[in-house]
């Protein structure tokens, strides 16, 4: 492993912004704070600031050079509605809240990162530094386009990165195509008859109609896709009525849908409306169905894939980057920038656990866990991976 040796040097400096960022979570579209520490420390250290992208985002902008070729880097920087289980120095100070996903650490990589190219600037082009706010499912990356991103800060290409729990520290994996699934919401309100429940015949049973939904949504991942596209529908809720002798009038089931296609999704959606509508029919039933697309997939360009590859495999070493990881049907708004500029989604390894400190919940330190911490050890591996980055995509001609 080659880390540039200032970076190390800076270490401290990085993993005490990474921690303050820890103790003071703020949630989607609140990230108010957080992005005061990033704005002041990029003007701290010469680097133009832009505020007011989704909200809460900003970008930092670092020009060299004559070159009209540009790069963007991509950090998150929101917290998630959780009650910490740590009760190390760093801890969250606000109840209810906590970076349990590492978004602390995503945000001071790219700090550390900032602070060698502007004042190193080895590199001919314009580098934008993205801190988004609102990952946890406000589609902060969808609202920053929204309001302009890329027309103000245009990017040959766009590359992120998120730590993984289980992977070995430091170690890096992607893959070309589909890396994380998209994410979708759907509810099916199930209406009938009530009735006394010793005389069901009297009405028509939502409940027992909404039993044969579930059942049957499972038909179109085993029978109406196939097999080789990969898909989940998982029914997560079932609620209906309020006494145990009453069959109710009506009863709802809800839950998720993953994909790595749109047009799974498409179908999936299509057929789920279809199969619900019958079962409801033959039961003397009615449904209101609705449907949520929330983050479509993220999906890796090819050339960007295998850049990226290269790059971290001259950082790291060839044993310790994936080149073809296993893809997860978890999901991630960075799919949004991805479908506007071709780009890189990785994951670095955050290790099995054993770099935290003493205080931390019993729990695994697994994402989206309330014994979870980011792994301070990979800042400096994060850092110069994406400085390496710039300067091989912007190497002068």
């Amino acid at each position: 492993m080659t880390l540039i040796p200032e970076i190390l040097q800076a270490q401290d400096e990085i993993r005490s912004i990474r921690r303050d960022i820890h103790a003071h979570p703020e949630l989607r579209f609140e990230e108010q704070r957080t992005a005061d520490v990033v704005a002041r420390t990029l003007t701290d250290w010469g680097i133009e600031v832009h505020r007011g992208l989704g909200k809460t985002g900003l970008v930092g902008v670092i020009r060299n050079g004559s070159s009209a070729r540009s790069i963007g880097l991509r950090a998150d920087m929101d917290a998630l509605p959780l009650q910490e289980a740590n009760t190390f120095g760093h801890r969250s100070q606000y109840d209810g809240k906590m970076h349990a996903c590492g978004h602390d650490g995503h945000t001071a990589m790219l700090l550390g990162a900032a602070r060698y190219l502007a004042r190193h600037r080895n590199f001919d082009g314009t580098v934008h530094l993205i801190f988004q706010p609102a990952e946890e499912g406000g589609g902060g990356a969808r609202e920053m386009i929204r309001d302009g991103l890329f027309e103000r800060f245009p990017c040959d290409a766009v590359f992120g990165m998120h730590n993984w729990p289980g992977m070995p520290a430091g170690s890096f994996g992607t893959c070309a195509g589909p890396l994380m699934a998209s994410s979708n919401e759907f509810r099916i309100v199930v209406r009938g008859k009530g009735a006394h429940a010793a005389m069901p015949h009297n009405g028509n049973d939502p409940v027992f109609t909404a039993a044969q939904i579930v059942g049957a949504l499972q038909g179109i991942i085993t029978r109406n896709k196939r097999p080789i596209d990969a898909a989940v529908i998982s029914v997560t809720q079932f609620h209906a009525g309020d006494a145990t002798n009453i069959v109710p009038n009506e009863a709802w089931i809800g839950g998720t849908v993953r994909t790595f296609t749109l047009p799974v999704l498409d179908l999936i959606e299509r057929r789920m409306e279809e199969v619900a509508r019958a079962v409801a029919t033959a039961f003397d039933c009615t449904i209101e169905f609705s449907f949520e697309r929330n983050y479509p997939p993220t999906v890796n360009s090819a050339a960007e894939a295998a850049f990226a590859v290269e790059v971290a495999r001259e950082l790291v070493g060839v044993d310790n980057v994936e080149a073809n990881v296993e893809p997860t049907m978890g999901a991630e708004d960075f799919s949004f920038m991805l479908l506007e500029r071709p780009g890189c989604y990785l994951f670095i390894g955050n290790g099995e656990g054993g770099h935290r400190e003493a205080g931390h919940g019993i729990g695994p330190c697994m994402l989206h866990n309330p014994s979870y911490d980011f792994n301070d050890e990979i800042l400096p591996v994060g850092s110069t991976f994406f400085v390496k980055l710039v300067e091989k995509w912007l190497a002068p001609a």
